[in-house]
């Protein structure tokens, strides 16, 4: 399983420099002027830096400082290939029970770290320097998680690894899942309606760059993978919070303030006024989508939940809303970033305070709703099993007659001894004491 894994490691790291080095030959080839630097060797080094920024790795340019505001799209090529690799050794055979998926994770994590370190060595210049600390961590982490799901999936579709979860905790993944899923579908929804109402603005700033066909394809591909950071911004904004482009900036729904914006075409569906970018009543729509969210998380929780059990009910859903807000903090964490050293050093939301608000809102209702929903089931429940109501019966399990009915007349059942006599049995009656 080492040298199987550490084959998939070095084939899909292979890939995905492949893959960079292609469009980044592109971009030099089509550039109208000598935009990377260094002729072919310059490209080959621009190409890996763009490999280790697809693994949320910062660099730090001379002059400018430290680029962190980095494309969480381009995670999804290297993740890709990584899961890839991992149903790989199942195919092998190198998996075949679910305990070993941990142990090809590793096979393939250790590997890829130590590659994603070499890279970041390798093409680090005086210009440019990437961090070898956040190599190594991001890609063992991004290697563990997607080779590790690669591997599991491989062994069986995923509705049946949910159904080895116990009862609990797989409604609380499935409540958290589902309310990431709402917020998700609205924040994108908001990010198309704004970027709809802006496009004239979108196409000014396309038009200002003139970048020609082939490099409106490439600036539609890195439009691209800044979509989901998008995407988080926008969720960041429903919460309440918002998020900054630059000291002293705030986009939230109470209004925006922002100062001069880089020459990226995407930034035009940013509000630009000082007032609320949406008139009162859509403005109430867009900030109830987390309690919306935090609802459909308790009610999920409660009909994924073995049994309903009053008592605990809310403590579970606030415990799934909890859950959908800590992933939606560190989604908003590693969303932004710095863009250099100056105005541009604080862009994108605030992780932990999007994190906390997020728990509050989701949390919360969903605790309530939890608690309702339950409520309501044992009440179903109950009504259910009490009708028709049982006739009350006596000691001897005879049908009581109701309150005010006839008292029909006695009946002696001779084969019954209640009605006739009784024997009782001594359990020591055979023993030769007693003859």
């Amino acid at each position: 399983m080492l040298i199987a894994g550490g084959a998939a490691a070095i084939a899909a790291a292979a890939v995905g420099l492949a893959v960079l080095v292609t469009l980044s030959l592109i971009g030099w080839i089509t550039a109208p002027h000598d935009g990377f630097g260094g002729g072919l060797g310059g490209v080959l080094r621009d190409a890996g830096l763009l490999w280790l920024v697809a693994h949320h790795v910062e660099v730090t340019v001379r002059g400018v400082g430290q680029i962190g505001l980095l494309p969480l799209g381009l995670v999804l090529l290297p993740g890709a290939l990584l899961e890839r690799a991992g149903r790989w050794l199942t195919r092998e055979g190198h998996v075949t029970r679910l305990r070993h998926v941990s142990y090809a994770a590793l096979a393939i994590a250790c590997p890829y770290a130590l590659f994603t370190a070499a890279v970041a060595l390798g093409v680090g210049t005086e210009t440019a320097r990437p961090s070898l600390v956040q190599a190594v961590a991001w890609g063992f982490l991004l290697a563990l998680v997607a080779s590790g799901l690669g591997a599991a999936h491989g062994l069986a579709p995923w509705r049946k690894l949910a159904g080895l979860l116990s009862p609990r905790p797989r409604s609380v993944a499935l409540g958290a899942v589902a309310a990431l899923g709402v917020v998700t579908a609205l924040g994108a929804l908001l990010n198309a309606v704004s970027l709809g109402l802006h496009l004239s603005a979108y196409q000014s700033a396309v038009d200002s760059l003139g970048p020609g066909p082939f490099g409106s394809a490439l600036l539609l591909l890195a439009e691209l993978a800044y979509l989901p950071n998008s995407v988080i911004w926008a969720i960041a904004y429903t919460l309440g919070p918002g998020f900054a482009f630059g000291a002293g900036t705030a986009v939230s729904p109470s209004g925006s303030a922002l100062g001069a914006l880089p020459a990226f075409p995407m930034l035009a569906a940013l509000p630009t006024g000082s007032g609320p970018a949406f008139p009162a009543w859509l403005g109430f729509f867009v900030l109830a989508t987390p309690y919306l969210a935090g609802a459909l998380a308790g009610i999920v929780a409660i009909r994924v939940a073995p049994t309903p059990f009053s008592e605990a009910a809310p403590l579970w859903g606030l415990l799934t809303g909890s859950l959908a807000g800590a992933v939606l903090g560190l989604l908003a964490w590693v969303s932004g970033g710095p863009l250099g050293s100056g105005r541009l050093a604080s862009v994108g939301p605030n992780g932990a305070e999007a994190g906390l608000v997020a728990v509050l809102e989701v949390g919360v209702t969903a605790a309530l709703v939890a608690g309702a929903a339950n409520w309501l089931l044992l009440r179903h429940h109950i009504k259910r099993l009490d009708w028709p109501p049982a006739p009350a019966r006596d000691q001897f399990g005879k049908a009581q007659p109701k309150p005010g009915a006839p008292v029909p007349a006695p009946v002696v059942d001779e084969a019954d001894d209640a009605g006739g006599h009784r024997i009782y049995v001594d359990p020591w009656g055979d023993s030769p004491e007693a003859g």
